[in-house]
């Protein structure tokens, strides 16, 4: 008897939805919709809905069609169509390729062997095992500037199954962006919210059956913290104890018994050093996020100065601001390098800078940096949450 390859598309998905190692994914597998089409394609998601083609299923194994169905919904758990659209406008082929290494990355590492056997173009690296998408793409641009530059015009080709790393030349999948860039960004929202709903759902089956849940999807299960309000807390501590009295206003708990005594008042924060991030892996929307966000330090703490230091290995740049209307407009970025925190420190104490604190912007991906232990310091990072630094408060801003 013939079986369609819609049936076997829902046999994919009730196995990966009963196995102790995949059920996680079981909420994002219900989300949108997945088709089989007549069209010559491989398979791709718009970041919610997933399709197949025909004839490509009909090449592949219940095994490898297991792999593929995961594969898919590995990239909408994971929110790579919504997270990346502007690594797709930089260079398509390159983030293609970093989201497929991550994805197969977590499909190999399974541990029940019979449950999925990727097709053949699978895109796996040793070397990339429990690497971020970004880890990836810059890795990959760095082989690509290296390759490109080479006397000999020939860059080899890499990224096959097991291979040893290199610029991949296709894979076995193909991703949808156009959808996602039709959406507004109250619907990505939704989506996002969605996406992450289904995993915490997901993750409480997955936790009763004891299985292992991979680096990636911890990162997006992890709680998210309100920064914004630590950013106040953080502020005020560096100005804690510069409270002055004034009789200019009476306590009015003690006046009610004819006490006259001075009132407390907190002295404004006087200037704050805004270290932004730009190195070559901080790309056109981690830049546009890190301003945004400044506005909104000037707005919720409402500093008397802003110094924006912008910084790679060194600081390039230094602008000072005492009015914030605009802001965003005047600020004009410097760098592009590598990466070594440790030269903000250092300028802040070559140039005799005294501030009430210290925020720096940055993706993380550094060695740790020197730092004057008397510069109080709050870490936003971006993707590297696990960055070490020798000081300063660590809170993981989320874009």
């Amino acid at each position: 008897m013939n079986i369609t390859q819609e049936t076997r598309l829902k046999k994919a998905h009730v196995s990966l939805m009963k196995h102790p190692e995949t059920a996680l994914y079981s909420g994002v597998m219900l989300m949108g919709n997945s088709r089989v089409v007549d069209d010559d394609i491989t398979a791709y998601t718009n970041g919610v809905d997933k399709t197949y083609g025909r004839k490509f299923m009909k090449s592949l194994t219940d095994e490898e069609i297991r792999a593929l169905v995961l594969h898919e919904n590995l990239h909408v758990a994971l929110k790579h169509i919504q997270r990346f659209k502007t690594e797709f406008k930089e260079n398509p082929m390159l983030v293609n390729a970093s989201a497929d290494f991550v994805v197969n990355d977590i499909i190999v590492n399974i541990q029940d062997r019979s449950l999925c056997k990727l097709p053949q173009g699978g895109l796996v690296d040793k070397k990339y095992h429990n690497w971020s998408v970004r880890e990836v793409y810059n890795d990959l641009k760095d082989q690509q500037s290296k390759q490109s530059q080479d006397s000999n015009g020939n860059p080899s080709q890499h990224g096959t199954p097991n291979g040893s790393g290199g610029i991949p030349k296709n894979s076995f999948d193909e991703h949808e962006w156009e959808d996602v860039n039709k959406m507004n960004a109250t619907e990505i929202d939704k989506l996002t919210k969605d996406i992450d709903k289904a995993l915490r759902e997901g993750s409480v089956l997955a936790g009763k059956v004891g299985a292992k849940i991979p680096r990636a999807i911890e990162d997006l299960l992890a709680p998210k913290i309100n920064w914004r309000q630590i950013l106040r807390e953080f502020v005020s501590s560096a100005i804690n104890g510069k409270d002055e009295y004034s009789w200019r206003r009476y306590s009015k708990r003690l006046m009610a018994n004819d006490i006259y005594m001075p009132t407390t008042v907190n002295e404004s924060v006087g200037e704050l050093v805004i270290a932004m991030d730009t190195s070559g892996s901080i790309g056109t929307q981690e830049l546009t996020e890190f301003v945004s966000e400044l506005v909104s330090i000037c707005d919720t703490v409402q500093p008397e100065k802003i110094r924006v230091l912008w910084w790679d290995t060194d600081v390039h740049e230094e602008e000072i601001y005492t009015e914030f209307n605009g802001i965003e407009r005047k600020l004009s970025p410097k760098g592009g390098g590598g990466t070594d925190a440790s030269c903000v420190s250092e300028y802040i104490m070559a140039n005799k800078i005294i501030c009430d604190a210290c925020i720096v912007f940055t993706d993380g991906y550094f060695h740790t940096p020197k730092w004057d232990s008397s510069i109080n310091t709050m870490w936003l990072v971006t993707e590297n949450e696990s960055c070490s630094v020798p000081h300063g408060t660590i809170v993981k801003q989320e874009l």
